[in-house]
């Protein structure tokens, strides 16, 4: 005999609506993005320990990190819907599908950031849920609000937002900021723009039909691509400030992914000046895998705590 359909068995259907409004409300938060966040986040803590930091600490510094992370997507998600509607790379999202309501949308972003904050503060320190809250008003207020519909610059000065959970990792540990944060800030600041500006690359058409003024949409394809080139290089000399910090398995890591990053950083430049349209989506996977490489080695390392020079910080 046949499984009784959801129409006809209310206990089901009523089940599988509150599983599609649950995967709603995740997807406001982009898990994915956050996802790449906390592979930054866990290094950052070991190497201001010089080691594994206590379970705890790195659970709950994770925990209101992903809970802050969810509050500035869930808002961007609430203050993008217009140009998520006419984008095809975003248009499946819940608010452009009605999964959710607008409204909902907001209140459940602000109480993420809340949420985050009044776990942070107690678990970690006032510092890091200070910074965290920083973020989020950063990405919403600033770069989402501002940047993003009114200069090509956008995701050069808004990926600042997510510098952040580097240093509220750091904080989380020590109490406080120091020199080897703020160049981790600077690793995940300059790469941001060949990550969204490759992605760019390859979906100029529907940033254009958004009136969202991306590198790409505003000039053409060859400054893109130099422009990805510049930035990568600045990138990888930037990773070699932290030496001092940490040992030979990082710096092994830095150098070798580095000059693959650039390989084919460079490969997409020459085939933009050659007049084809190159790989772009390449670029911008290889930006996730490079991301992920260079902050394992880094916790790696700080495992075995080797430094190379042996320099406090």
């Amino acid at each position: 005999m046949p499984p009784v359909s959801a129409a006809l068995d209310p206990a089901k259907g009523t089940g599988r609506r509150r599983r599609d409004v649950l995967l709603a409300y995740v997807a406001l938060t982009k898990p994915r993005i956050i996802e790449l966040l906390l592979v930054t986040t866990v290094p950052a803590m070991m190497l201001a320990e010089r080691g594994v930091p206590s379970p705890w600490l790195v659970f709950a510094t994770l925990f209101g990190g992903t809970l802050a992370a969810g509050s500035a997507n869930a808002l961007n998600c609430v203050a993008d819907a217009d140009i998520d509607a006419v984008m095809k790379r975003t248009a499946s999202r819940p608010l452009p599908r009605h999964q959710v309501p607008p409204r909902r949308a907001l209140v459940f972003g602000v109480v993420l950031g809340v949420v985050s904050f009044a776990w942070l503060w107690p678990t970690t320190n006032l510092l890091a849920a200070c910074l965290s809250v920083a973020a989020i008003l950063f990405y919403v207020l600033v770069y989402t609000m501002v940047l993003k519909r009114r200069t090509a610059q956008n995701i050069v000065w808004g990926g600042a937002a997510g510098c952040m959970p580097v240093v509220i990792g750091w904080s989380a540990v020590t109490g406080g900021i120091e020199w080897p944060a703020l160049v981790m800030f600077g690793v995940i600041f300059f790469w941001t723009p060949p990550h969204f500006w490759a992605l760019a690359m390859k979906f100029r058409d529907d940033y254009a039909r958004a009136g969202v003024p991306m590198l790409p949409v505003v000039t053409t394809a060859q400054r893109v691509a130099r422009q990805i080139v510049t930035y990568s290089w600045v990138m990888v000399l930037w990773t070699l400030l932290l030496v001092p910090a940490t040992g030979w398995v990082y710096t092994a890591f830095a150098v070798g992914v580095g000059a693959w990053f650039l390989v084919v950083a460079h490969r997409l430049y020459a085939a933009v000046r050659r007049g084809e349209p190159g790989q772009p989506m390449k670029v911008f996977h290889l930006s996730n895998t490079y991301l992920t490489l260079v902050f394992v080695a880094l916790a790696v390392d700080s495992a075995l705590s080797l430094p190379v020079l042996g320099l406090p910080f």
